[in-house]
């Protein structure tokens, strides 16, 4: 089945679930396992779900959006990958299963993923690491991301991040720096080019690695789906925190790993920085383990 097979009933389905249900949306995924992509659709469509299900979504789309989604994605290079593709990353889908099944409520599959790029996900996400960390990051903050990345891509590992200022940015310019492959997941459509100042490295991304994202085209980024997008990024086998604040989202992506049962590292830095000190709550909790270089990385995976 051909991702770009726009007329395919079930592709059609997934897409019109993207729309009409915010991530994580575990009620949706449950029910969409029981009774299949085109039926589950119809069901939503028709308002012939169970209460919590129809509470979940949005409301009902009509096809001229189903068709609006296909056609922007086709004009940006992009091609929507579901469950029954064989680039399905599977695995990732697999860890939030069995999260949600161990009663973590916020670890549900996605749906299907819309990806910019000519990576095969499913292949790419076999052997890669989540770089994540503060967007206000300090010099040294930036500098340990581009240099992780480096690393990491040079040994032919993929490096994921969230495209976002300060580390993610810095992370994935490094991966691309050693021509290595990188997936940016993003908050938002594959059609946005957010944050606008990073129009340029998502270009670059889309060139030779895939820019993800669950949401249908023209989608904002909100908190909301910055925290969603968080379990995505939480799926790597090992995840890094180069910094974070005490209260920051890179600290939410490494507790996700952690209640994944995956690896989390975090790199160490000065006592009297405020970007470290979510760092080193991770390290002194428990949550994480300290990192020092890409090559200690490498012998996590």
């Amino acid at each position: 089945m051909s991702p770009y097979e726009t007329d395919d009933p079930v592709r059609r389905a997934r897409a019109y679930l993207l729309r009409v249900a915010e991530p994580p949306a575990p009620t949706v995924v449950a029910f969409v396992e029981v009774h299949g992509p085109v039926e589950a659709a119809e069901r939503l469509r028709s308002g012939e779900a169970p209460n919590p299900v129809l509470d979940a979504t949005s409301g009902r789309c009509d096809a001229e959006w189903i068709d609006h989604d296909f056609a922007v994605a086709a004009a940006v290079d992009a091609r929507l990958v579901t469950p029954e593709d064989a680039e399905w990353p599977a695995a990732m889908a697999l860890s939030l299963h069995n999260g949600g099944a161990r009663g973590l409520e916020w670890a549900a599959a996605p749906l299907a993923l819309w990806v910019r790029g000519p990576a095969d996900l499913g292949s790419a996400l076999q052997r890669a690491v989540s770089v994540t960390g503060a967007r206000a990051a300090t010099g040294y903050g930036e500098h340990v991301a581009a240099d992780f990345g480096y690393g990491l891509a040079d040994a032919g590992v993929t490096v994921v991040s969230g495209a976002a200022h300060g580390a993610d940015g810095a992370a994935l310019r490094g991966a691309l720096t050693a021509e290595g492959t990188t997936i940016a997941v993003l908050a938002c459509g594959v059609d946005v080019r957010y944050p606008a100042a990073h129009g340029r490295l998502l270009d670059r991304i889309a060139e030779t690695g895939a820019v993800v994202s669950e949401y249908p085209q023209g989608t904002q980024p909100a908190k909301n789906r910055i925290r969603a997008r968080s379990r995505l990024l939480a799926t790597s086998t090992v995840t890094v925190i180069t910094e974070a604040g005490i209260r920051s989202g890179a600290r939410n992506v490494a507790l996700s790993a952690k209640a994944l049962g995956n690896t989390v590292l975090a790199v160490p830095g000065p006592i009297t920085s405020a970007m470290s000190k979510g760092c080193h709550e991770l390290l002194r909790d428990g949550t994480a383990t300290v990192v020092d270089s890409a090559n200690h990385v490498l012998s996590r995976l």
